[in-house]
C-alpha cells in the first residue's frame, strides 16, 4: 500500500510485465491509501524514507535492476526497529519456518550484519 506520490503514478509499469510471448502479466498489485488517511500506511513510510536515503527523490528508478533493489531491501530489512521490539524484520522469522526460509533463499533475501548496513547512494557502486 502506498500514497499517491509521483513515483507511483505509472501503475501499469509497476504492476505489469511482458512474458516470453509478449503478453502482459501481473507481477504485483499496487494499492493506494485513502486521501488524508496516513494511518493506513503504517510503517511503510519509514521504508520509503530508507529508500530515499539510497535513491534520492526525483531520481529515476529506471537505472536500477532487480539485484540493486534486492540489495537495497536486504539493507532496509536488516535495520532494527523500536516497533519490532528492537529487532529487524528478518529477525522476526521463525527459525523453523522452512517455507519462508526457502522463499527468502529464492528471492535472495538475507540479513546484513548491523555494522554493514549502508543506506547511501554509493550502496550501488561495485566494490
Amino acid at each position: 500500500m502506498t500514497d499517491n506520490g509521483s513515483e507511483f503514478k505509472k501503475v501499469d509499469e509497476l504492476e505489469l510485465t511482458s512474458d516470453e510471448d509478449g503478453f502482459l502479466v501481473y507481477r504485483t498489485s499496487l494499492f493506494y491509501c485513502d486521501p488524508m488517511a496516513s494511518w493506513q500506511k503504517g510503517c511503510i513510510e519509514k521504508n520509503h524514507e530508507f529508500i530515499r536515503y539510497a535513491i534520492p527523490k526525483k531520481k529515476s528508478l529506471n537505472p536500477y535492476n532487480q539485484d540493486d533493489i534486492t540489495l537495497l531491501m536486504n539493507h532496509i530489512n536488516s535495520i532494527k526497529r523500536p516497533g519490532l521490539g528492537n529487532k529487524c524484520p528478518y529477525e522476526l522469522i521463525e527459525e523453523d519456518d522452512e517455507d519462508f526460509h526457502e522463499l527468502m533463499r529464492l528471492l535472495k533475501m538475507h540479513l546484513i550484519p548491523p555494522d554493514e548496513v549502508h543506506l547511501m547512494p554509493d550502496l550501488f557502486i561495485e566494490k
